[in-house]
Parts: structure tokens; sequence; C-alpha cells
């Protein structure tokens, strides 16, 4: 039973977080991406190793959670603004963003596996998966690295019993 209501929870939860999403002006939206943004990627920023995004548009769409927006570099920050054009989209559902964050799942296979939609300027797309690869776990801040880790360990699990479960009803006499 409690497996039941773990997989209904990982498999509902982002729509249900969606919503408070989808009723957030941007101006708040945009002012904890954009703290959250520049937290994470601290070292990056100074290493100039985001350069390659000033003047560029990146766009990150997390569907399920109503979430959309487009980051760039200005004045050696993460800026994050509303409009609809970018250079290059990153799209996905947030369980399967929040298992890529943690390591647990493979950017390539989502993205195969059609979880993951890249599209538009693929060459600026392969620099940003580059960075985002090369981002050592225990270079996040503390703080946000266990809260992530947490959070995909209890994604992963409910989505391994979602898939049990699925097998078990295939398997069913009618």
């Amino acid at each position: 039973m409690l497996e039941r209501i773990h997989a209904h929870c990982v498999k509902n939860g982002p729509k249900i977080l969606g919503l408070p999403a989808a009723f957030t002006p941007f101006p708040v939206k945009k002012l904890l991406l954009q703290q959250l943004l520049n937290w994470q990627f601290r070292h990056a920023l100074a290493e100039g190793e985001l350069d390659f995004l000033d003047g560029r548009l990146l766009g990150i769409e997390i569907a399920d959670l109503n979430l959309q927006w487009i980051t760039t570099l200005q004045d050696g920050r993460l800026a994050v603004l509303q409009q609809s054009e970018a250079d290059v989209w990153f799209r996905g559902n947030a369980n399967d963003l929040l298992l890529v964050a943690a390591r647990k799942a493979d950017p390539d296979m989502l993205f195969f596996q059609r979880r993951l939609v890249i599209e538009g300027d693929t060459e600026l797309g392969l620099e940003v998966k580059n960075v985002m690869d090369a981002i050592e776990p225990e270079a996040m801040p503390t703080a946000l690295r266990t809260a992530i880790e947490q959070m995909a360990a209890f994604v992963d699990a409910g989505m391994k019993q979602d898939a049990k479960a699925a097998q078990a009803r295939a398997g069913a006499a009618c």
C-alpha cells in the first residue's frame, strides 16, 4: 500500500507542484531562479566556463511544473528572461531532470528515449551539456546537493515501484 502511494506521489507530484508555479508571477520566479542558478554555477562563472552564453539564449522548459524560462549571461552573471525565442531549448519533465541532476540517469539515454528534448542550436546545446557533465556533485552547495540527492532517491524508488506495478498488471489475467 505504501509503495503504491509512493509511486503515485512521484508520478503526480510534479503536476501538483506545477499549480503554484503556474500562478506565481514571473518576476518572483525570475528572482528565485537567478539566485539559484548563480549560486549553483558560481565556480563555473568565476572560471569563465559559461562565457559562451554571453549573447546567447538558453531555454529551459519543465513542462509538468509549468516552468519555462530563458537564461543568458549578462555582466558575468546568469540572467533569467521571459520570452519565447531561444537559441536552444532543453525540455523535459521534472522527475527526469532531477534524476539527471543527481547523476541517477544518463541524459543521452533520456534523449534517445525522447524524454529529454534538445531543439535549436545543437552546438550550443552540446556546450551546455558538456558544462553540466563536468560539474562535480561535490562542487555543488551542500544544501542543494543534499536536497537533489534525497529528492532523486525518492523519485527513483517511486519510478521503479511504478514500473514493477505496471509489469504486474500486464501479467494479470483479464
